[in-house]
């Protein structure tokens, strides 16, 4: 009898261990402390005094959004690429952990937004909310936790995460699906979202998940570099710094001449890369990694605090612009910070069936 031959299969039962870059945690700190010093900012009437500082950098901190979706696609694949690939892990296990780790927090910000405006619409957008599918729906714009867009959106990487690790299963074939994915992002800006090609043109933004799937893929991509990176980066760390802020200095440059897109793709992959190996006390210190370990509860309920910092009309006691847009921020993080960590150590984390 002819013998079939059949491809050598991978073992299924390699043990695979977690991995944990500890300056990440660090680096969601500090994107988080700024999407809050954002939207403080944008949502005071009285602005602070106009300079660069307000004008251009505060404004840009909420593109650290994007450079969560990046520690989000590396963080994810750290604990699932090989689990995945080497079939360790049931689907149910999977999407079971994920929803775990965000619905319990989303849920309580959705009930206490939904109580909060007492009305119907809120009522049917918390429900779509608490699906954790919304981010489904093609332009969507929830107002029920605003900002929740990104659990929709990082609810719909995970429902796709198993067909991303095909995409990035070797190195070429992540390159190839980052052009793909640029190029996919390019014709949704300038074809689908074009009046001039359609009478309803599609809302293509950072809501929709081809839009952010260059971030997502650039994460996966740091991954599977991310042994030989971290190395280097170790050995080099001051040079791999100097790099960052270069890139950093260039994109901002850059932002007045080039569509903003590719140099932020670009300076976030640095900073990420720089995340690796780093052992520098500012992401490694004690109030960073702790508040790391909450950025996101930090970053669904900051608003929540700001409103409630708002009832005590702080514009009628201070006449200082500045000082009324420190006190302002200082009230939202902190109260952030409080429930945060009342929330998930003290209220989800005793609730056995979570556990």
């Amino acid at each position: 009898m002819n013998k079939v031959n059949t491809p050598p299969q991978r073992p299924n039962h390699v043990e695979v261990k977690n991995e944990h870059y500890t300056a990440l945690d660090g680096m969601r700190a500090f994107a988080a402390i700024g999407i809050v010093m954002m939207h403080v900012q944008a949502n005071l009437t009285i602005k602070p005094t106009s300079n660069y500082l307000t004008d251009t950098i505060i404004p840009f901190f909420t593109d650290f959004v994007y450079l969560f979706m990046m520690i989000s696609a590396f963080g994810l694949s750290c604990g699932y690429y090989e689990r995945i690939k080497l079939n360790q892990i049931t689907p149910n296990a999977f999407y079971q952990k994920r929803i775990k780790r965000i619905l319990p927090f989303f849920a309580i910000m959705v009930l206490i937004d939904v109580l909060w405006e007492r009305n119907l619409n809120s009522l049917i957008e918390g429900f779509a909310d608490i699906t954790l599918c919304f981010g489904l729906y093609p332009n969507a714009d929830i107002k029920v936790i605003g900002v929740g867009w990104f659990i929709g959106l990082v609810f719909v990487f995970y429902m796709v995460y198993p067909f991303f690790v095909f995409l990035i299963d070797n190195k070429r074939r992540a390159w190839v699906t980052l052009v793909t994915s640029l190029l996919l992002t390019l014709i949704g800006i300038h074809y689908f979202s074009s009046s001039s090609f359609f009478d309803h043109p599609m809302n293509f933004g950072r809501k929709n998940i081809m839009y952010c799937a260059p971030f997502f893929v650039v994460g996966g991509i740091v991954y599977l570099y991310r042994e030989g990176l971290a190395k280097w980066e170790c050995k080099h760390q001051w040079l791999m710094l100097l790099i960052a802020v270069a890139i950093t200095i260039l994109a901002f440059v850059s932002f007045d001449y080039v569509p903003k897109y590719i140099p932020t793709l670009i300076l976030f992959a640095a900073w990420l890369v720089y995340g690796l190996g780093s052992k520098d006390v500012i992401l490694n210190n004690k109030v960073a990694l702790y508040i790391g370990k909450i950025s996101m509860e930090i970053y669904l309920c900051h608003m929540l605090f700001f409103r409630v910092v708002g009832i005590a009309h702080l514009e009628r006691h201070i006449q200082n612009s500045n000082l009324l847009y420190i006190i302002t921020l200082l009230g939202t993080l902190i109260g952030a910070i409080i429930f945060s960590h009342v929330c998930k150590f003290y209220v989800i984390g005793r609730i056995k069936w979570l556990k």
